[in-house]
């Protein structure tokens, strides 16, 4: 039997215990620490599906769960010292607690040392926004009237729901049923999580949404798609330059990004059209972007970068 788990994402709106919230990239990562009910059950192999309290936004496989430390700010009812209260948007005082029914503008605060989590499932990914709703969705956890931020379910049932609806593709995560008679005596796999530091990519929500603004949503390779499927792509190593600079991304499609980093897709600077590697054109998805022109405008600047791009990788030494 598979666990999924059902994950809120909700935004800037996401919050647990008062703290100051988390970097979430959901259809590539989901992050939360040992503050969080249920921290440490979610394992590699699990389903993780996302929702936003409306709709169910996209599910994968967990690949990995990363985990690492540090010190968090933690606020809390200056009252009861519960942190279980609501930051309101319109009314003042600003905060609301749950527990005693305190009015407030500001929370306490404490620090305290915390074990981080992050969830990898982007090479599973796939886009479900608006399959489910979110009574759908809750009413598949194993406790439907629980209200923590990570509820587990059954992914049989979660599939089930998802097939009703048309959803194309969901048989692709190659869940395995359970053996049974001689099939049924397997190996044993290792599992358990490992300790990682964890390097947070500051200012990338805001680089997204930027990109967003810019283009809409549109994949500067295959055209239009859903938000939740676009990734901010950076043209060149982040993890070099730790810096967003200005045109120097662009909105991949998820699987388009991954193979972009690789160098298996890449923009001929002198032609100015998309190349794919011999070994994607077996696939017509990608095949036909062979010698296409990028489906958004580009500045110098991304087509400095791009050149880049294609000399680190294309360019034989």
């Amino acid at each position: 039997m598979t666990t999924a788990w059902l994950v809120l994402a909700v935004g800037d709106e996401r919050q647990h215990g008062g703290n100051d919230g988390y970097d979430d990239d959901p259809s590539q990562h989901y992050s939360w620490d040992d503050t969080v009910p249920n921290h440490a059950n979610l394992k590699a192999g699990d389903m993780i599906a996302l929702w936003d309290k409306k709709q169910l936004l996209g599910l994968g496989k967990i690949s990995e769960i990363e985990t690492g430390s540090e010190v968090k700010t933690l606020y809390f009812c200056p009252v009861c010292k519960k942190a279980d209260f609501k930051r309101r948007k319109r009314l003042k005082p600003t905060c609301l607690c749950n527990k005693c029914g305190a009015k407030f503008e500001e929370p306490g605060g404490k620090t305290k040392p915390v074990i981080t989590y992050r969830s990898r499932h982007g090479e599973t990914w796939m886009d479900a926004r608006g399959l489910l709703t979110g009574p759908q969705v809750r009413d598949l956890a194993d406790s439907p009237r629980s209200q923590l931020s990570m509820r587990p379910a059954r992914w049989e049932k979660l599939r089930d729901a998802l097939l009703a609806t048309q959803g194309a593709g969901i048989e692709s995560f190659g869940v395995e049923e359970e053996p049974s008679g001689e099939d049924a005596v397997r190996k044993p796999i290792a599992g358990g999580h490992r300790m990682a530091n964890v390097k947070t990519r500051q200012g990338q929500p805001a680089f997204r949404k930027q990109l967003l603004k810019d283009h809409g949503q549109v994949c500067a390779f295959t055209g239009p798609a859903p938000a939740g499927a676009l990734q901010a792509a950076h043209l060149y190593s982040f993890a070099d330059e730790s810096e967003h600079h200005d045109w120097g991304g662009l909105l991949l499609r998820n699987d388009v990004h991954s193979l972009f980093d690789r160098g298996q897709i890449a923009v001929n600077p002198d032609t100015g059209l998309i190349e794919v590697d011999d070994e994607l054109l077996g696939y017509s998805t990608y095949a036909g972007l062979h010698g296409s022109l990028p489906l958004v405008s580009l500045r110098p600047e991304h087509e400095v970068w791009l050149a880049a791009h294609w000399r680190s990788h294309r360019t034989k030494p």
